[in-house]
């Protein structure tokens, strides 16, 4: 299999199970990978992202092959965007968390 095929075959969901594989060492059902195929996977994982990746975390290729490198001030920049629509998502939500002050435990 060529890369365009492997591309082409790759969804986003192959991509995400692999990348979580690459990550932890392991596949979903709990088998380990063996150092020659997490090195195979990793690469189809930097392949999929030079395609497909518009959005690079800090140290990830990004579309169009380069390595992205976030700054910290984007990092935090991206944090509090994130911890903002998360606080919207909260008041429009029906989310019901007991809340006690500490005399009350």
């Amino acid at each position: 299999m060529d890369i365009s095929q492997l591309l082409a075959a790759m969804t986003p969901e192959v991509y995400q199970r692999i990348l979580t594989a690459v990550e932890t060492g392991k596949w979903l059902d709990g088998s380990v990978l063996t150092p020659q195929l997490r090195d195979s996977a990793m690469q189809a994982v930097m392949l999929y992202q030079s395609r497909h990746n518009i959005d690079a975390d800090h140290m990830t290729v990004a579309a169009g092959g380069e390595i992205k490198f976030k700054s910290k001030a984007e990092f935090k920049r991206d944090f509090e965007s994130d911890s903002l629509s998360a606080r919207d998502d909260n008041n429009t939500a029906d989310n019901d968390i007991a809340r006690f002050d500490h005399d009350q435990l």
